[in-house]
């Protein structure tokens, strides 16, 4: 039987932004998409969501004082 990463407690939820959704981010942001924070390819998480180098993974965590906070990472090889 095999357990989804993100179905454990201590892993925030992770999506890939589709590609309108990565332009809009990066608009709004005034960056490219280089200048985001890099997480690999290898990454387990980034396995098991299927997101290839290129995309970006949105993540989402949960926060004691603002309820949950939102990070970017660029997948990389």
């Amino acid at each position: 039987m095999k357990v989804s990463l993100q179905d454990h407690v201590l892993v925030p939820k992770h999506e890939i932004l589709k590609e309108s959704e990565a332009e809009e981010l990066l608009k709004l942001l005034g960056v490219s998409k280089e200048q985001l924070p890099k997480i690999k390819s290898t990454d387990p998480i980034v396995k098991e969501i299927g997101a290839k180098p290129g995309d970006i993974v949105k993540i989402t965590r949960k926060s004691h004082t603002a309820g949950f906070s939102i990070f970017y990472r660029l997948v990389i090889e």
